[in-house]
């Protein structure tokens, strides 16, 4: 099979306005016509393959939306074609049609990634319906993916901006703190990038497709800090109304960043420290005993050990955040940075409006 005999058999683009790319695979002509037909109609741009070798060739060029395959063909059957198509395509949605159902057939291909199982004679609308829905899960895979990937691209070390010495120093002690598993307390001016240090520890570390949860300390009261960090039971107090699941829980697996971290009232202080030894709390009026895999970042624009001193912050919470400090500097003691921020933020915003700025000129970086 070579790739003309390919192109004459499905449209290398989608057709302007088609809801998506459907590949049908059958070794029979005129249900794979039929099927071809009924999705055109839906709105589909529609490629064909009469067996699952022919079907591989065409996802590993097109990266087909949906591909709806027959289970009994010969040489390559549908499940092979799932099993080899899936790491090709990781986004595509197969979906599995056969005349000879049996309860193990359709759990084996669910297993191999499968997104739905049909059974001949087909109802057509029922077609129409399951394609449409695995079109969507494929649109949300694909979007989540583009999302990591702006992430990443946004919190690699490289868009972290700064020349100056203290900035290179900084990046290279985040570089090798994200490989860790230590807790890091991150001290630095409101407005020096505390937030952005941290997401690029999580985002640089073995963590990074698990949680990045985020907390500010100092802007709720100590109810419902405790509530927003361990959860509560129904009933724990006025308003609780269901169980809620706290930021410890939704991080697990993650990261949990705490900003203002010196704003925590000292009861709260208390269930924190337990759980940076112990790794486990309880939901707010809760007996139950919960362990979750949290890596805690802390943030602060204070000097904690002045807090320690006037008795607001406990010691003991101080050494278990501050495992690994990072200190971020203040635009003013690294001045020799401005040119480089100014110029990209200039090329952001002119970008995002649309506007031609080629960029600032020597009178504007010496008022800078």
């Amino acid at each position: 099979m070579t790739a003309t005999d390919i192109a004459s058999e499905f449209p290398k683009t989608k057709r302007d306005g088609s809801k998506g790319h459907v590949l049908i695979v059958d070794d029979e002509a005129n249900a794979r016509n039929a099927l071809a037909e009924l999705m055109d109609d839906a709105g589909y741009s529609v490629s064909t393959a009469a067996d699952g070798r022919t079907a591989l060739l065409q996802i590993e060029q097109v990266d087909p939306d949906v591909v709806l395959t027959d289970l009994k063909m010969p040489g390559m059957d549908g499940l092979a074609l799932i099993e080899h198509g899936r790491p090709m395509s990781s986004h595509t949605s197969f979906i599995v049609m056969t005349a000879f159902a049996t309860i193990d057939t359709a759990v084996q291909a669910i297993k191999l990634g499968a997104e739905s199982y049909l059974t001949k004679p087909l109802e057509l609308d029922a077609v129409i319906a399951i394609v449409d829905r695995a079109l969507e899960r494929t649109r949300l895979s694909r979007e989540a993916a583009q999302l990591r990937q702006r992430v990443d691209d946004r919190f690699q070390f490289g868009n972290i901006l700064g020349q100056h010495p203290s900035m290179q120093r900084l990046m290279k002690n985040v570089a090798q703190v994200a490989r860790s598993r230590a807790t890091v307390l991150i001290h630095g001016e409101t407005g020096t990038g505390k937030e952005l240090i941290a997401a690029a520890i999580h985002q640089n570390s073995a963590r990074k497709d698990k949680p990045f949860i985020r907390l500010n300390c100092a802007s709720l009261s100590e109810t419902l800090l405790e509530s927003e960090l361990f959860g509560h039971e129904r009933g724990s107090f006025t308003g609780a109304v269901t169980r809620r699941e706290g930021r410890f829980k939704q991080a697990d697996g993650g990261t949990l960043f705490l900003d203002e971290v010196s704003e925590i009232p000292m009861s709260v202080q208390i269930k924190l420290l337990r759980f940076l030894q112990e790794r486990e709390f309880e939901r707010v009026g809760g007996n139950e005993t919960l362990k979750v895999d949290v890596r805690v970042v802390a943030a602060t624009n204070r000097e904690l050990t002045q807090r320690v001193e006037d008795g607001r912050f406990r010691e003991d919470l101080f050494y278990r955040l501050k495992v690994v400090q990072l200190d971020v500097p203040p635009l003013r003691v690294r001045r020799s940075d401005i040119p480089l921020l100014a110029s990209s933020f200039l090329r952001k915003y002119a970008a995002e409006n649309e506007r031609p700025v080629p960029g600032l000129d020597e009178q504007a970086l010496q008022h800078l």
